[in-house]
């Protein structure tokens, strides 16, 4: 799951983006408003963290600017303004949820998934497709009820797929869930990753739409 964080403290925002990596996240930080504004205009993400205090263009500027692009990102605020009136107002202009600081790092991850459950029209922390389980909160997959054990990026490419079932994902699409913006991209990432989730899984459960990209189809 790639998610936006916009933060202008340092040693949060690398608290932050680490907690975040370790949950699992592939994760894009932006240090101001004007950043995270072009983020938004260039990329698209599961979810938006953002700080309401940020430098340049502030968080709630930058919260009108993106619903009024109707733009569906579930936005999580996340900021040190604790008051009744603080809250309603990101809440009237469009945001998802509110976390003050400080908060628990857990408890940030949990409502980050509860936000792109939500977005993916799911209640429950669980995805079936066929004879496959995932549970992203857990990062377990599960074939025939039995664990599969998968190496993260490999687990984030077949959640990008489990998502959406049927439907064709290009390589750039997959990539951008993958890789973050600083991080080096091999020309045949994800073939590689498609290739060790088909031996784990067997060769029938993704399928090459050539020239387009993959889709996750149901193996008998």
């Amino acid at each position: 799951m790639k998610v936006l964080l916009a933060e202008d403290d340092v040693m949060l925002g690398r608290s932050m983006e680490r907690g975040l990596r370790m949950a699992g996240f592939s994760v894009d930080w932006a240090h101001d408003g004007l950043q995270t504004q072009a983020a938004l205009r260039e990329q698209e993400y599961e979810v938006v963290l953002l700080d309401i205090g940020l430098p340049g263009l502030d968080g709630l500027q930058l919260l009108q600017w993106l619903r009024a692009q109707d733009r569906p990102v579930p936005v999580l605020v996340v900021s040190a303004r604790d008051a009744v009136s603080d809250r309603v107002t990101g809440l009237n202009l469009g945001a998802d949820d509110y976390l003050t600081k400080p908060f628990d790092l857990d408890e940030l991850v949990a409502r980050v998934h509860a936000l792109a459950r939500r977005r993916a029209g799911r209640a429950q922390p669980e995805m079936q497709f066929g004879r496959l389980i995932m549970r992203p909160l857990r990062r377990e997959a599960l074939l025939d009820n039995q664990p599969v054990s998968l190496a993260a990026r490999e687990y984030d490419l077949l959640l990008a797929l489990m998502e959406n079932p049927g439907t064709v994902l290009s390589r750039e699409q997959l990539e951008s869930r993958l890789y973050g913006w600083h991080e080096e991209v091999a020309s045949n990432a994800v073939e590689v990753h498609v290739h060790h989730l088909r031996r784990k899984l067997g060769t029938a459960w993704i399928k090459n739409v050539r020239g387009v990209g993959y889709k996750l189809v149901a193996a008998e």
